[in-house]
């Protein structure tokens, strides 16, 4: 077993730790049990494999793509895989240099440092770590002032593990140290079909395959809505049903959040709605929208733009978001181009 710590300087409630903590409990532990992302396996496997064989440390690792995709869960396998322990932290934590220096001169030799949404450290924090990754050491600053000196310290061999959603934030310096880069792609429904079927064994839940593809369909490409869409179709099935999580119990508990039958959301609909009626279907900047429905631009960008870009609902121009057809259609709203009604 890898040992893990978690260096976090974030508070959060009680109850969203409670549901995180319920979600790790479905998470893999080992290649075989992963499903998806045979290009990302593949890659790593070899590159584990031959770490392995010459009893070295890995080569620094980056994962990047939209939340919820798996890039915490392949660092605990990475870690497992290589039987090293693992530090986890993220770029918000990370405010001082000294956060990182404590970290990187307590990691032991081939131990693993997780660095989730890496593209939010600071320039200050970030700049400590070049020597670090390149040489395995690091330069600490005594004496500030006129008798100030430097003090050159050597560090056990280790990698980073960077994730993050906003590759294109992340500095060319920064990029540039990390040996391998992986995008992660969204999830086909029936990927995720087999990944609401293991959880539901997990959670000795009783689901039928109509109803796992149903939850699969509206889960946005992404494991980790799939697995939260899951525990809300249990609720349901437990106090409507008390049954089996069938197709037509599935689409109920759908229903009663919100997400309709191609995975868009309450903050989807509105988004699209907006861009449409307020916008004309665009051109709009993301900063206007986000003044528009009260949201932070990170989130639109993160987490509403993502998918409904690869769905085909939304299209990034140089001048801004527009909606296409698709998004017309499945709205049930009609496009004009000035007085001419085109047809869907």
């Amino acid at each position: 077993m890898s040992r893990e710590s978690i260096i976090s300087g974030e508070s959060r409630r009680i109850d969203e730790i409670a549901d995180e903590s319920t979600l790790a409990s479905l998470r893999p532990q080992s290649f075989g049990e992963y499903v998806g992302q045979e290009a990302v396996l593949q890659k790593l496997s070899i590159t584990i494999k031959a770490a392995l064989g010459r009893g070295e440390p890995l080569d620094h690792i980056l994962f990047h793509g939209p939340p919820g995709l798996g890039k915490t869960t392949l660092a605990h396998i990475v870690s497992n895989e290589m039987n090293a322990g693992l530090v986890c932290t993220s770029g918000p934590a990370l405010e001082r240099a000294a956060d990182l220096v404590g970290i990187l001169t307590n990691l032991q030799q081939g131990d693993i440092l997780f660095i989730d949404e890496i593209h939010r450290l600071p320039r200050v924090v970030e700049e400590y770590l070049y020597p670090a990754m390149e040489d395995f050491k690091i330069d600490i600053v005594l004496d500030p002032g006129p008798h100030a000196r430097t003090v050159r310290l050597d560090l056990a061999e280790f990698t980073i593990i960077g994730a993050t959603t906003r590759a294109g934030m992340i500095t060319n310096p920064l990029r540039n140290r990390f040996g391998l880069s992986l995008h992660m792609q969204f999830y086909d429904p029936g990927e995720l079909a087999i990944i609401i079927r293991r959880s539901s064994r997990i959670l000795n839940l009783e689901i039928t395959d109509e109803g796992a593809e149903t939850i699969a369909l509206r889960s946005r490409g992404t494991p980790r809505i799939c697995n939260r869409l899951l525990k809300r179709a249990r609720d349901f099935a437990q106090v409507e049903s008390k049954g089996a999580i069938t197709e037509d119990v599935a689409v109920a508990a759908m229903d009663i959040h919100g997400v309709d039958e191609a995975g868009l959301d309450s903050l989807d609909i509105k988004y699209l709605s907006i861009i449409i009626k307020q916008y004309s279907g665009g051109p709009v900047g993301v900063a206007a929208m986000a003044a528009t429905l009260n949201e932070e631009k990170d989130t639109l960008i993160d987490v509403v733009e993502p998918y409904l870009l690869i769905s085909g609902f939304l299209n990034r121009t140089s001048r801004g978001r527009m909606t296409t057809l698709k998004a017309y259609r499945h709205l049930g709203l009609v496009k004009r181009n000035g007085q001419e009604e085109l047809p869907l």
